[in-house]
């Protein structure tokens, strides 16, 4: 098992930054892979992006590329997110994901193929 625990959420105005981080504890000396979602009221759950167990391997959705940075802590059971230029329709609850691999350059980018998920914390974004 795998608990994974998020910060870093807020309220920010449309232009501004926030920095999003998700700690991962338990069963963590197997690799695993690291993502971000989202849901937004009304919405479903989506990609925004994920990282690899080495951590040179990002990937992210089309929509916050250029503006979300992921990236993941020297020992592996941290990963950040990085948001700038924020926009109103980046209002959502944000959720930290896990799941293991047997590619350390891999993560999924299907949110079904995650074992893991945090409880989420919810990023606000006013115009």
């Amino acid at each position: 098992q795998v608990q994974l625990v998020e910060s870093g959420g807020g309220l920010v105005q449309a232009g501004g930054s926030l920095r999003l981080s998700c700690a991962a504890s338990g069963h963590t000396f197997s690799t695993y892979a690291m993502g971000w979602f989202r849901q937004a009221p009304g919405k479903e759950r989506e990609f925004v992006a994920a990282i690899s167990w080495n951590g040179e391997r990002p990937y992210y959705a089309e929509s916050v590329k250029g503006r979300f940075t992921i990236s993941r802590g020297n020992a592996r059971n941290t990963v950040y997110l990085q948001m700038n230029s924020l926009k109103p329709e980046d209002t959502a609850v944000y959720y930290c994901a896990a799941h293991y691999v047997l590619s350390t350059t891999y993560a999924a980018t299907d949110q079904y193929q995650y074992d893991y998920w945090g409880q989420g914390t919810q990023v606000t974004v006013s115009s």
